[in-house]
């Protein structure tokens, strides 16, 4: 990847050397116009197995998984995706570090997700994954997710669109890789009337 200073247009070539051992690209030297600090903070971008690529490919489907579980209300197929002794603990206030609920077990999912049948339709929308550790058989991450629901009330419609985040321990189990900690952080919600 070429990472190009502000301004500098898709024509400009960037700095970069072809590192002959990994095949990978890599600054030869900073920008000059970053500061030390920018470019201790720019991603390095490293060769990764073929293990490693797969573990984190298994991930966000798994994560997909969960969106269209609950879009779909298969709750059972949504309960599947933890272990048994899950731990799922939801913040309707981000800010405030006490949990509005929190379950121990997979068991305890299934009215929190049966709850999503007093909606007429629902889509949550996933933004971007981040994996900030991974073993072979253990990883954390946060998910950025927008989800609308729709209510209808004889001709009134409202549609409720929230900004969530999810903050998971995932682990790998019988060679599937499971949600065992999934922390969902409510950052702003908006409510629209429909015509």
């Amino acid at each position: 990847m070429i990472r190009r200073r502000p301004g500098e247009d898709s024509n400009t070539p960037g700095s970069v050397v072809n590192t002959a051992d990994t095949g990978s690209k890599r600054f030869s030297k900073p920008e000059p116009s970053l500061s030390p600090k920018e470019t201790d903070s720019l991603a390095k971008h490293v060769t990764i197995s073929p293990e490693e690529a797969a573990d984190r490919l298994a991930i966000r489907e798994l994560i997909e998984a969960y969106a269209h579980c609950a879009d779909r209300r298969d709750a059972k197929g949504q309960m599947a995706l933890f272990t048994a002794d899950t731990h799922f603990v939801v913040y309707m206030n981000a800010k405030d570090p006490t949990p509005s609920q929190e379950l121990h077990s997979r068991d305890a999912l299934a009215p929190v997700f049966a709850d999503l049948n007093q909606y007429a339709a629902t889509m949550h929308s996933l933004g971007q994954t981040t994996i900030l550790t991974l073993t072979p058989d253990r990883g954390t991450g946060e998910t950025y997710c927008m989800p609308h629901h729709l209510t209808i009330a004889g001709e009134k419609r409202r549609l409720m669109i929230a900004g969530l985040r999810y903050m998971d321990t995932f682990v790998k189990m019988d060679g599937a890789w499971l949600f065992e900690e999934r922390r969902l952080y409510v950052d702003w919600i908006e409510e629209r009337v429909l015509s």
